[in-house]
């Protein structure tokens, strides 16, 4: 049973629930699940501390930023120029194949910027 199957039945459990003070506690029990549930969907599987690959990059910071662009024409470069993070540049394209978050702290807000290859 997949986590889409399984936020299905609990939603069914808590809409055929009857809510009053004898189920409050079991409805809570049920919610925490449901949350537990949808906050796996949103974070890409794998081992903690694993960087992403692809479009499977965790959200942090206040705001986010991708930087769109063809191969060759600086995006890692920008990225490891503006941020702390070290993304691997080269003269031929394709150098990098996964997605490298970095963090640009202004007025005290942290933006995420990763960025993202376009093949025409």
């Amino acid at each position: 049973m997949g986590i889409l199957e399984k936020i299905a039945e609990i939603e069914r459990e808590i809409a055929r629930t009857q809510k009053n003070k004898a189920t409050e506690y079991h409805l809570g029990l049920l919610k925490a699940k449901l949350a537990k549930y949808r906050s796996q969907l949103l974070e890409p599987t794998g081992k903690k501390g694993e960087k992403g690959e692809g479009f499977d990059v965790l959200k942090s910071g206040d705001a986010r930023v991708a930087l769109v662009g063809f191969p060759s024409v600086g995006k890692s470069t920008l990225l490891s120029t503006v941020t702390k993070t070290e993304s691997e540049c080269a003269a031929y394209e394709f150098t990098t194949l996964t997605c490298i978050p970095g963090v640009i702290e202004y007025k005290g807000a942290n933006i995420q910027v990763s960025f993202q290859l376009v093949v025409d």
